[in-house]
C-alpha cells in the first residue's frame, strides 16, 4: 500500500530462522512500523519492502504474517481478483 516507503505494515513477513542472520538489520523506521503490527516475532518479523536483496539472499524464505494475508484477501474481494 505504501509503495515501499515504510509507511505501513501490510507487507509484514516472518523470515525463516536460517535466514535471519543473513539480513541487514532493520532500520529504526522499520522497527517503529513493526511496533504497530500484529503477530510480531521480535526475531523474525520484517517488512519485506525494506529487505535489501543481494545475490546471497537467493532462495530467501519468508512466511506472510496473518494480517498480511488478511490484507490480500480484503484487496482481492474489493477488486474482484483472486489472490
Amino acid at each position: 500500500e505504501c509503495g515501499g516507503a515504510c509507511a505501513c505494515a501490510t507487507c509484514h513477513v516472518w523470515v525463516a530462522e536460517n535466514w535471519v542472520g543473513k539480513l541487514v538489520p532493520p532500520t529504526d523506521e522499520e522497527t517503529e512500523m513493526l511496533d504497530g503490527a500484529f503477530s510480531v516475532d521480535d526475531r523474525r518479523s520484517r517488512l519485506c519492502c525494506q529487505l535489501i536483496m543481494t545475490p546471497e539472499l537467493d532462495g530467501l524464505e519468508v512466511e506472510l504474517a496473518p494480517e498480511s494475508l488478511s490484507e490480500i484477501s480484503e484487496t482481492s474481494a474489493a477488486t474482484g481478483t483472486s489472490g
